[in-house]
């Protein structure tokens, strides 16, 4: 029987008690998960070690969770779910824009982080971007000259690779297996995080900004397939 895997998780927080009190729940669970205190420990660790997943507080010493996120998507798409404090719902918004892929507002319930943890990693992990056997490949979305390899999780358009992070990834494949079908923000929400999501509204926009973002810079066609429907929501439509 081969042995279940254990998911390296990185926790960010400036406040000891909160780390440990996160390392004790998550530990239960069979995660190894390593400390940072500040935000510059930890976007040196982010860069170095390939996490599973990064728990990050937004309000850090040296630099702050939305720096931290705004630099390790520069190079990763590793999962991030971030930590905020009630009443600061615009730097939640801006960390979804910078591609952070939850949060949890604190204070919190360990078991709720641990919760959306495994949900964020039974849905796509960091690791589905990078060690994939794309010989076995045959659950593929074909449209123009946009691929969605779903066995590889990987999305290229004319041949060039598009890096997701897994929520821009899990958006994109919602929309394109229904193509030309329109879906509410709250649909959306419901389906691609997979779970009873108390965030705005605008993290649907934000998260389709982005994806139109990152195609757009290799094909503005491939962008365009993404379409709002003013005052319902989105659809991908294939141009005829």
């Amino acid at each position: 029987m081969a042995e279940e895997k254990k998911y390296h998780v990185l926790v960010v927080d400036d406040e000891e008690r909160i780390r440990r009190l996160l390392k004790m729940y998550l530990e239960r669970e069979n995660f190894i998960i390593d400390e940072a205190e500040d935000g510059k420990t930890a976007l040196e660790k982010s860069l170095e070690i390939d996490y599973d997943l990064i728990i990050l507080d937004l309000m850090l010493p040296e630099m702050d969770g939305i720096e931290v996120c705004e630099n390790i998507r520069k190079k990763k798409a590793t999962p991030i779910i971030m930590l905020t404090a009630k009443g600061e719902e615009n730097n939640r918004v801006h960390g979804f824009e910078v591609g952070a892929d939850d949060y949890v507002i604190k204070p919190f319930s360990p078991r709720e982080v641990v919760y959306r943890v495994k949900a964020v990693l039974k849905r796509a992990s960091a690791t589905a971007f990078l060690n994939t056997d794309t010989s076995k490949t045959t659950n593929v979305i074909v449209l123009d000259d946009l691929v969605i390899d779903h066995d590889a999780h990987r999305v290229s358009v004319d041949g060039q690779d598009i890096s997701l992070t897994p929520k821009e990834y899990e958006l994109l494949h919602y929309l394109a297996t229904s193509q030309d079908k329109v879906y509410s923000r709250e649909d959306l929400l419901k389906e691609v995080w997979n779970y009873e999501f108390f965030g705005d509204l605008r993290t649907v926009d934000t998260h389709i900004k982005r994806l139109r973002e990152k195609l757009n810079k290799v094909s503005p066609k491939a962008a365009k397939m993404i379409t709002t429907v003013w005052g319902v929501g989105y659809k991908l439509e294939v141009p005829k």
